[in-house]
């Protein structure tokens, strides 16, 4: 059964989607740059950050494979400029 148009499968439903995980990411950094946080809030908002990058960089190698899957033969091939 397909699901709905703009609906997700549903083992994914309880994780944060690619652009969820870079705007808490970016909410992370910008904490930590603040500097106002106390040494034990920053290290427990930096372990958030790399769990977060993690979290970005899977989705990002599953995105990946799934292009290669598409392409057929597991090659990347690049994509025409036609500006030249």
């Amino acid at each position: 059964m397909v699901p709905p148009e703009g609906s997700q499968p549903e083992s994914n439903q309880s994780e944060p989607s690619f652009e969820q995980i870079l705007a808490r990411l970016q909410e992370v950094v910008e904490r930590l740059e603040s500097g106002e946080l106390p040494l034990e809030d920053s290290l427990t908002v930096f372990e958030e950050g790399i769990r977060l990058s993690r979290a970005g960089a899977k989705r990002l190698d599953a995105a990946e494979r799934r292009v290669e899957e598409l392409l057929g033969d597991g090659e990347t091939r690049p994509i025409p400029d036609e500006d030249r």
